[in-house]
């Protein structure tokens, strides 16, 4: 990538409304903040309308990122967050809150349908806090670090909110496994 592909200066032609920066950034980001959009509210059209609300707010909202301080990469996940943040407050999303047998297949992946269904259903009943703080550093990869500046808090607190999704995930998954072993 050359130097004026970079993130910062395709952010500063934003700033100055240029179409074709936009376009780059959205290109470049569309797969990895859809994908975390969709893992948050497991929704497609919830994610693809999120995902949409996301990158308007890059464009509206451009000024407000300040490089050196952030990379954009972090910030756009923030920006992502806080959408879905408002979308969960205007309306709580339907969750699945109890696997239902009747829709996992009696094929032979049927107990690994029902495994990853109750994984899903899960992460989903998760205080959005901990789901954020899971999906960005299990899921995505991110470091303790870069997923605290998204939400807002310290490292510590980050790990707090980690380490309370797992013992949540933990007891919920034991729980199926008893039902399913009954």
């Amino acid at each position: 990538m050359s130097e004026a592909d970079s993130d910062e200066a395709l952010m500063e032609l934003v700033k100055t409304r240029d179409q074709a920066a936009y376009a780059q950034l959205v290109d470049r980001y569309m797969g990895p903040i859809h994908t975390y959009i969709y893992r948050m509210c497991r929704n497609h059209s919830d994610a693809d309308e999120l995902t949409q609300e996301t990158f308007l707010r890059l464009w509206s909202r451009a000024t407000t990122w300040k490089p050196g301080q952030v990379q954009l990469t972090t910030w756009l996940h923030r920006v992502a967050h806080n959408t879905c943040v408002d979308a969960f407050r205007r309306r709580r999303p339907e969750i699945n809150a109890n696997i239902d047998p009747d829709t996992i297949a009696t094929s032979d992946d049927a107990p690994n349908e029902g495994r990853r269904l109750a994984v899903h259903n899960s992460i989903a009943n998760l205080p959005e806090r901990q789901r954020t703080a899971l999906v960005l550093c299990q899921l995505h990869g991110w470091s303790n670090k870069d997923a605290a500046e998204v939400l807002s808090v310290s490292v510590d607190a980050l790990e707090s909110l980690l380490a309370r999704a797992r013992r949540t995930l933990k007891r919920q998954l034991a729980v199926y496994q008893n039902e399913i072993c009954t």
